[in-house]
This record gives C-alpha cells, structure tokens and sequence, in this order.
C-alpha cells in the first residue's frame, strides 16, 4: 500500500502540532500550519521540491510576520486599571466640606474620606472634585 505524499505532510502537521500544545512555543504552530501548505501542494499534484519549497516558504513568512506582532503584544501593559490604580482621574461629589484636613466625598458609588490638594483649598458639599490619587484610605481631591 503506498501512503500519498499529503497524508506524510498531515502527518508533519499534527508531529509539530502536539509538542506545540506541550511546550506552547507557537513556531511549532507555525511549521505545522507550513506542513498543511504542503500537503495541500501534494494534493494538487506538485512534485517533492514545490512541497517543500511551499513548506518552507509559508513556515518563514509565519515566523517571519506573525512572531514580531505576538512579541509586541506580550510586552504591552494592560490598559484595564485596577482597584485605587481605576480611581485615579474619576470625578466623586463632595458630601462633607474637603479641605487640608480631610473631609469627605461620594467615589465609584462609595464614601470615602477625601483632603484637598491644595491645602488652602475648600471643597463645599454638592461640589464635583477630582480624584488625584489615592493615599491608604483617603482620596487626594482638587
């Protein structure tokens, strides 16, 4: 029984495929989406060396275009903030009279103590402010 040369190629594919699920290095993926290039070349009847140059010409152009973009991407911060980070910038209402000296004020649905930033400042209650930053457990408002 003679196996045609695009089952050997599938088979390539799904040989790279498993170490790529193992060791989630996704050049393996790449090869192995090269691999099903070149069986499709077999199954359209090209001859060993356009199979194989198909194989590696896919596989290259993979690594070559698709490793830059997922590099970059894994060296991107989220750009979701989190917890006190998520305050930052949003506006609260004065509830109690902000000063120097604390008072207090309505942030992301929760009272909070608050002081001013500028401490010769006075916040009156109704008034919007803008959280600053956050120190422990009081916002810093102007």
């Amino acid at each position: 029984m003679d196996i045609d040369a695009w089952v050997w190629w599938l088979v390539a594919a799904v040989g790279l495929g498993i170490p790529l699920v193992i060791t989630a290095m996704p050049e393996l993926g790449m090869l192995s989406v090269g691999a099903v290039a070149g069986a499709v070349t077999a199954g359209l009847g090209f001859g060993v060396v356009a199979q194989v140059v198909v194989f590696a010409a896919v596989s290259v152009a993979l690594i070559a275009v698709v490793r830059p973009i997922a590099a970059r991407h894994g060296r991107q911060r989220p750009q979701v903030a989190s917890g006190v980070d998520a305050l930052r910038g949003r506006q609260a209402v004065v509830l109690e009279r902000v000063d120097g000296g604390g008072g207090r004020i309505k942030l992301a649905g929760e009272v909070w103590s608050a002081k001013a930033l500028d401490a010769s400042r006075v916040y009156e209650p109704g008034e919007q402010v803008d959280v600053v930053e956050i120190d422990g457990a009081t916002a810093v408002v102007m």
